[in-house]
């Protein structure tokens, strides 16, 4: 492998290679994966020009042209699916079952993509409500804003860039698409799918940039909207972004809070429960990370809970048997340890995990946390769950929004005056009811307030948010 050539990266659709190359290693095996090309300053600089001189051709592109391709990426990812699923493995050290959700995700992510190319529409206005608007008519189209930056994360290395790379195609907007260093095959061999394509010269890049080498995609006046996941660096690229339009998406520390009412369905709750906190060792935006249950309903929820925390099985990812695969590394995974020592510290009960070793961690439980602990105020981003018992339906919802983040949040009740307060009251992005907060359907509206960011996705809303209205105005005497 060492002696292999270094995949390439995409400069305006074309397949390039630099001398400087990136090594991808296998996150639970430690093997060499594959070596990437670098792209330099004079790649970078070629890729924007390219998208600059873009625009154009790709506004121009007609609507069920968009939608034949985005189809097309949909046929062609699910043809390839079990090598997707196995880079997802070796560099996201993702357990089979997750890789092949997130593979089936994305191909349900261009398809849903390819419907909203063609529904685009607008909005015709009567403005006679007063009497200079007499005889006027008014119309509102969406046209697209210009180049895009999109910058994914590691987390979800495939379909998080699928939820960038597939609006931008439906709104005709020309991108360059920075993945992560640390996970960038799945985002290459989505390009290898690109490049059959027959797209406009200019219209996409895929740059595997490290951070200090991706400042012109934030600077850069020709781009016109930044599109980030990732953690809270997002504002500071906000702040440097000037007049782009920005979108970011920081993640947060979810909770989810179970009514007294639940005592019939405890099991299927703490199920759910599980799986929201620990699915992808707890690597996702809105992985469940602090869990409020009744006092009633506590000491057996706990019991449960912990129970069936102790039957996941950390492990090597292409395992079937694997429930979680390793952190993304090392220093993911001991930072995850200090934080849980730093809680047991202040006070904090151990109730199961909190052991493991190098990037491996058992699913980890705890009660009793000080709000005071990063654990609790933080995003902890690995497989750990707070336990934590309220009174009131209102002491709950405060709970829950007490913490700096906001993105999703979820409840089990019966009661519709308790889910109605819910949406009123709870400072987050969206409410999930009946479900844990990391549950997501790919066409949903999703983003977060306060520190978990700004804007939304799912493919309507991206789409709105990488185009801009345009009004119209028409007299009907011509004068």
């Amino acid at each position: 492998m060492n002696n292999a050539p270094a995949l390439p990266f995409y400069v305006n659709g074309r397949p390039t290679r630099e001398s400087d190359a990136l090594e991808i290693h296998d996150v639970f095996r430690g093997t060499l994966l594959a070596r990437v090309a670098l792209p330099g300053p004079a790649s970078v600089e070629e890729a924007i020009t390219g998208a600059w001189a873009a625009r154009g051709a790709t506004r121009a592109l007609p609507p069920d042209a968009r939608r034949r391709t985005l189809e097309d990426m949909a046929a062609r990812l699910r043809e390839r699916s079990t090598e997707f699923v196995e880079l997802l493995c070796g560099e996201a050290g993702k357990p089979l079952r997750d890789a092949r959700l997130e593979v089936e995700r994305a191909v349900e992510t261009f398809r849903l993509a390819a419907e909203e190319a063609v529904r685009a529409g607008g909005e015709i206005l009567d403005l006679d409500d007063v009497p200079r608007g007499r005889g006027v008519r008014g119309f509102v189209r969406r046209f697209p804003l210009g180049p895009a930056a999109l910058i994914t994360p590691f987390n979800f290395p495939l379909n998080l860039v699928a939820h960038k790379v597939a609006p931008a195609l439906a709104a005709g907007v020309p991108f360059l698409l920075k993945p992560s260093e640390r996970t960038p095959l799945s985002a290459l061999a989505l390009g290898s799918i690109l490049a059959e394509a027959n797209l406009p010269p200019g219209s996409w890049s895929i740059l595997p940039l490290p951070g200090e080498r991706s400042a012109p995609l934030v600077d850069d006046e020709r781009i016109a909207m930044l599109s980030f996941t990732g953690g809270q660096v997002g504002w500071a690229l906000r702040a440097r972004a000037g007049r782009k339009k920005v979108l970011l998406e920081l993640g947060g520390n979810a909770a989810c809070v179970v009514d007294a009412d639940q005592e019939a369905r405890l099991d299927a709750v703490v199920s759910r429960v599980v799986r929201g906190a620990f699915a992808q060792s707890g690597q996702s935006c809105i992985s469940v990370q602090r869990v409020l249950v009744h006092e009633r309903l506590y000491p057996v929820f706990r019991e449960r809970f912990v129970a069936a925390a102790r039957t996941l099985r950390a492990g090597d990812p292409r395992r079937e048997e694997t429930d979680l695969g390793p952190l993304i590394d090392r220093a993911a995974a001991e930072r995850v340890r200090s934080w849980v020592a730093e809680a047991r510290a202040a006070g904090a009960r151990l109730l199961t995990g909190g052991d493991g070793e190098g990037t491996l961690l058992a699913a980890t439980v705890l009660e009793g946390v000080p709000r005071g602990a990063r654990l609790w105020a933080e995003e902890v981003f690995g497989p750990v769950a707070v336990l934590e018992p309220f009174r009131t339906w209102r002491e709950a919802l405060d709970a829950v929004n007490d913490s700096a983040y906001g993105l999703q949040a979820g409840i089990f009740t019966d009661s519709l005056a308790h889910v109605l307060d819910a949406w009123e009251v709870l400072e987050v992005g969206g409410v999930i009811v009946g479900e844990s907060p990391n549950f997501r359907l790919d066409a949903m509206p999703y983003g977060g307030v306060k520190r978990s960011g700004t804007g939304r996705e799912g493919l309507r809303d991206a789409i709105r948010e990488m185009t801009e209205p345009r009004l119209l105005v028409l007299r009907r005497d011509g004068c």
